[in-house]
């Protein structure tokens, strides 16, 4: 199963453990679609990247039909000529998104966007053989890794030498036994090391026990995971892809359910969106994705 289809599956668990309150949720990702058809960013304006989370949250709450116009504000890409690194694969992931609901791309533009795509992300390869999203720089990160090999399986094509990707990933290991998304830093970060986690499960190269275990010491006893060990507050983001990636690694997170579970109600308004962290003040899609990723997790037993 892809990495976007685990995500999502996970998500629909979470959407049905809201039971009721669910359409609270739909009601607040419609309300943030633009009349352009792509959903807001944090500033308002429309953006691929908060596109996806914004149909990958109606796909996890099974909405009957997602909105027609989305495909029409994705068309003004064309196969992303000009878009950068994480634009670009986002545009790929809309597309499969829509596909699941017969509104996705026609039969000849998808091997244009194919091949675009490609192309696109072989520009960014790092000298180190990973995925640099600024350029072409001399090392890949964690996110880069994980974008790469999604766009891939968005696509239903192969990525292309994946054994120079995990040796790249070997650069971004840090003494205290997890991954940052640059190499050369002391510390891990929890959504890197939950990046690479997810992206070696994908190219059969699981990562060890350590990783657990480092994940799990990032839990606050008031609920939540933090970024990194020096992080003064949880957020929803480290929260979300450290319980995706234990769930990944088969850990049972005996003990930690109701503070995350307390620590994501404390994020939840009756708007039906949820925020990043306690000094956040605004909603947006992406966040509320990664409430329904983690309810998921929770509601599974993790």
């Amino acid at each position: 199963m892809s990495l976007r289809l685990e995500m999502l599956d996970a998500a629909r668990c979470g959407a049905r453990y809201l039971g009721d309150s669910s359409h609270l949720v739909r009601d607040f990702v419609f309300s943030q679609l633009n009349p352009d058809g792509g959903f807001k960013a944090r500033d308002g304006r429309s953006d691929l990247y908060y596109t996806v989370f914004g149909l990958e949250t109606l796909l996890a709450l099974e909405t009957p039909a997602l909105p027609k116009e989305v495909s029409g504000y994705l068309r003004q890409f064309g196969c992303g000529e000009g878009l950068d690194f994480i634009h670009l694969t986002c545009l790929g992931r809309a597309w499969a998104a829509l596909a699941e609901r017969g509104l996705g791309w026609r039969p000849i533009f998808a091997l244009k966007l194919r091949k675009q795509i490609l192309v696109g992300l072989e520009n960014r390869r790092s000298l180190d053989g990973g995925y640099c999203p600024d350029g072409h720089g001399r090392f890949g990160t964690a996110y880069g890794a994980f974008f790469a090999v999604g766009a891939c399986q968005d696509l239903g094509v192969e990525l292309p030498r994946p054994e120079r990707l995990l040796e790249s990933l070997e650069r971004l290991e840090t003494p205290d036994g997890a991954w940052a998304n640059e190499p050369g830093l002391p510390v891990g970060s929890t959504p890197a090391t939950a990046a690479v986690v997810s992206v070696r499960q994908v190219l059969k190269r699981p990562a060890g026990s350590t990783a657990g275990e480092w994940l799990l010491a990032r839990h606050c006893l008031h609920g939540g995971f933090r970024a990194n060990p020096s992080a003064p507050l949880p957020d929803l983001l480290s929260t979300a892809t450290a319980l995706h990636a234990l769930a990944t690694l088969g850990h049972r997170c005996v003990g930690i359910r109701e503070s995350c579970l307390d620590f994501i109600d404390s994020l939840w308004t009756s708007r039906g969106g949820f925020y990043g962290h306690w000094n956040d003040g605004t909603l947006d899609c992406e966040y509320t994705f990664y409430a329904l990723l983690a309810l998921g997790h929770l509601a599974g037993g993790v």
